[in-house]
């Protein structure tokens, strides 16, 4: 099963009804706001999305990433909007038969994520200047 939903409101955790004996893992990834950016102390983030091709993107993501490894269900919940130091802007949930195969899927769809599906944030410091916010890594 693939979910994935980008919201504006803050993320709750899916809880998965697993009733699928042949999972023997089940990996959560949440991606928190740090408070500082480059060094500058942010006030907090603020994403955007291309909005109807970022879902479209994301669900296409999830749909590659369950065909490329042998993976069970993913579900993906993408926050847009101003999300605040602490708080959750990406909660995704793989469920395989065992760990490393989830554990590779989180790693690969989180780095085609941040390549491929056009969601952007901007750092918002506490002068109220306006940076993009980037992942170099």
């Amino acid at each position: 099963m693939i979910i994935v939903e980008i919201i504006s409101e803050p993320i709750e955790s899916f809880q998965p009804q697993n009733n699928n004996s042949q999972n023997g893992a089940e990996l959560v990834f949440n991606g928190r706001v740090r408070g500082v950016e480059n060094g500058e102390p942010i006030k907090y983030l603020d994403y955007e999305q291309y909005e109807g091709m970022a879902e479209t993107e994301l669900r296409n993501l999830a749909n590659k990433a369950c065909s490329k490894f042998p993976i069970n269900d993913l579900f993906c919940r993408h926050r847009v909007g101003k999300v605040k130091a602490g708080e959750t802007s990406l909660h995704v949930v793989i469920l395989s038969k065992h760990r490393k195969e989830s554990i590779e899927a989180m790693d690969w769809f989180i780095l085609e994520l941040k390549k491929h599906v056009p969601i952007w944030k901007w750092a918002i410091l506490k002068d109220g200047i306006r940076v993009p916010s980037e992942c170099a890594h």
